[in-house]
Parts: structure tokens; sequence; C-alpha cells
């Protein structure tokens, strides 16, 4: 069957209003949100104000119920300008998924208006300092205390940390894995700034410590046990679809910064769009940017389906799109020479950044053995169809 990627009138415009949004608000103060590493509030209110954060909340609960190619749209959009602020959405969207379909009808009429509006900031607090990829064996935990329980713990790599309001976090409930929804103007929270990384400057992570917190029962997103497989995992697919859509945009930041630099910079008297290698690098570019897009597309083709192939295509469009990313921002630095190393272009962040995308929201080596897995599976199926009795044949 032909796949319709066509977008529509809404989508175009919104595509439209994305990009110049981001193109006066955004890409011409990402390396000073860098080097400061911080998002303005200012910038933050005015994401909430245009219904950006809460743009996959439900239109009942004051959100703007946005189809899934329009918010690929933005996560691409948010990308190009700044990676770090996408971030922003991603876990903050996360958050809202996990609600939307494991949280009770209290929880979502409590949070989600607020969360829609962005009044609150949230962030998913999975990882751990010893546990990262290897995160359904978390080592925070919680004990029932009458109608609440404590919780004690470290997460740390938290996008937003230093600035959320409240926190998808995840511990373990008796050895099963759980969620919980913490404020973070609990007794027993505190958080530090983590500064200094490599890519993802301006994401304002935090390592959050959980001292005897107490939370209340009421908070707890599921049943215990189904923290890590149910929650988490919703979250993550969604996470892993912003990501994708991200990257899709960082790659466009790359082609574009180059194409501009290869227009303007001469070198042994010609300009470099006239130079046959540097023509090859931009020409495997634009090949792997219309590939990411496809793939990125079909993953949100399926999402509006609600077709259980979105899980593996989402999977595969994250690994493709990331990993296109680091080898595009590679290039990008190495057609800009120099130059490409300072702070003067946005490709030194763009590389740096890209960096992060293969990491974030399950490394690309889970989703190599995610998609092998499901390979594996495919193979196996189409065999059994093309003999269903299982009977062997006599040749």
């Amino acid at each position: 069957m032909t796949m319709n990627l066509e977008l529509n009138e809404s989508q175009r415009k919104s595509q439209a209003e994305f990009r110049a949004f981001v193109d006066k608000n955004i890409a011409p103060y990402a390396s000073e949100f860098d080097r400061e590493e911080r998002i303005p509030q200012s910038l933050i209110r005015d994401l909430g104000a245009r219904g950006y954060l809460g743009a996959v909340a439900p239109i009942e609960k004051g959100g703007g119920g946005m189809d899934a190619m329009t918010w690929g749209l933005l996560c691409q959009e948010l990308g190009r300008g700044s990676a770090s602020l996408l971030s922003l959405l991603t876990v903050h969207s996360m958050v809202i998924q996990a609600l939307v379909r494991w949280g009770s009808e209290e929880q979502r009429d409590l949070w989600m208006p607020k969360l829609a509006s962005g009044e609150v900031v949230a962030a998913f607090a999975l990882s751990e300092p010893d546990v990262g990829s290897d995160a359904a064996n978390c080592q925070t935990a919680a004990c029932r205390d009458g109608d609440d329980y404590v919780v004690t713990g470290e997460k740390r790599w938290i996008s937003f940390g230093q600035i959320a309001d409240v926190f998808l976090l995840f511990g373990n409930v008796d050895g099963a894995s759980s969620a919980f929804l913490v404020e973070s103007d609990r007794d027993g929270f505190s958080r530090r700034a983590i500064g200094g990384m490599l890519g993802f400057r301006s994401a304002m992570l935090a390592a959050l410590s959980f001292e005897n917190c107490r939370v209340p029962s009421a908070n707890i997103v599921g049943r215990p046990g189904f923290g890590f497989s149910h929650v988490a995992g919703t979250a993550l697919d969604h996470g892993r679809f912003c990501i994708a859509w991200g990257a899709l945009g960082l790659i466009q930041g790359c082609l574009d910064a180059c194409l501009d630099y290869a227009d303007k910079r001469e070198q042994f008297g010609a300009l470099l769009k006239n130079h046959q290698l540097v023509s090859a690098m931009i020409a495997d570019m634009h090949v792997q940017s219309k590939a990411a897009a496809l793939l990125c597309q079909n993953a949100a083709r399926l999402k509006e389906l609600g077709d259980p192939q979105l899980i593996m295509e989402t999977s595969i469009a994250k690994y493709f799109a990331s990993q296109a990313a680091v080898r595009i921002a590679l290039d990008a630095v190495q057609i800009h020479g120099a130059n490409g190393c300072a702070e003067d272009y946005p490709v030194a962040r763009y590389l740096r950044d890209a960096k992060i995308l293969e990491i974030i929201e399950g490394s690309n080596q889970i989703q190599q053995m995610i998609i092998a897995k499901y390979g594996y599976q495919s193979h196996a199926a189409s065999r059994l169809n093309e003999n269903p009795t299982g009977s062997t044949v006599e040749q």
C-alpha cells in the first residue's frame, strides 16, 4: 500500500508557524542559552502560552489534542533551533502521555490542566547514578507507611530537573517497579544543578535526592509492578518519537548551515559548493535527511492509526535519525573547517547535541537490540505463515 505522507493544509500552516517562532525566538539565541546553560523562564512561559507544552494533552483537559504529524513537526522545528529546548517538550509531554494512559481520573483532573497550560513543568525521573540503560533495575525504593509511601534514592541526568514542579519518579515497592508523582516542594526532596555537559547544555539537568520523602498513595501512577513495563514504557515510546523528529530538525539545521557557508566561502579560488568533495558531503546530507523524514512521517502515520507496529517503527526512526544526525553534524563541522569548531557558528553545538540524541530515551544500542529481536520475530512469523502446519517438506 502506498503511503500518503503529504501534509494537509492545517499541518502546513502549523509548520510555518513553528518555523517562524523558532527563527525569531530560539535559533538566534540558542548559542547564548548554551553558554549560559539555561533557558529563560520567559521563553518557557511563552511555550506554555502558545499551547506548545500542552500540545498532546487531551482537549477536554485543557490541552491541544494535537495530531501526531503536527506534533512531530513541532519537535522538528524545535530540534532545529535548540535540542536542549526540545528536551523540555520531550520530558514534559512524556509525563502527560503517561498520565493519559495510566493515571487515575483524579490525577488527570488535578494535573492535566496545569501541565497543559505550562503552569506546572514536569520532568521524567528514571536514570540513576549507577543505573542508565538498565533502568528496570533502578535502586530508588519506596515503602508503604499508612496512607503514604516513603521514598529514598537518587536520580541523575534529569532534563529540566532544576526547575520542574513535579516529577514522574520511578522506584521499587517491595521489588515491584512503580511510578509516582512527586512535587518539588515535598520534605525530603532536594536537587542540584549539573553543568559542563558535552551537549544539551541548556537543558538544565539536575541530580535529585529523596531522603525519606513522603508521598501520598494517591500519587502512585498505575499500580505497583507497572512502573517500568507500563508507565515508563508508554513515556519512553513517546520520547523516542520526539527525539526522532528532533534529530530530523537538527539535521536540517546542519544542512542549512552548510548550504549557506558553502555558497559564500571560497577556497583555492572557488566557492566551497564547487568543490566536488564538499558537494559529495552535502549530497549525502540530503539523502540521509530524506530517509530520516520518511521514517519519522511513517511513525506519525502509525501513531495516528494506533497501529501496534508504531513502537517498532518509532525505534527504527529514532535509531536512524539520531545516528544520521551525528554523521551529518560531523560533516558539517568538517565543511566549516576551523570555523566549525568555534562558537561563532552553530555546527559545533549541533555536533555536541547530536551525540546526546544517540543516548537519551534508550541508547542506540538498546534500539539495535529491540530492532534485531523484532527482525527475528518477523522472520519466524513469515516462515510460519508459509508453512502453517509446521510440517517438513521432503525433497
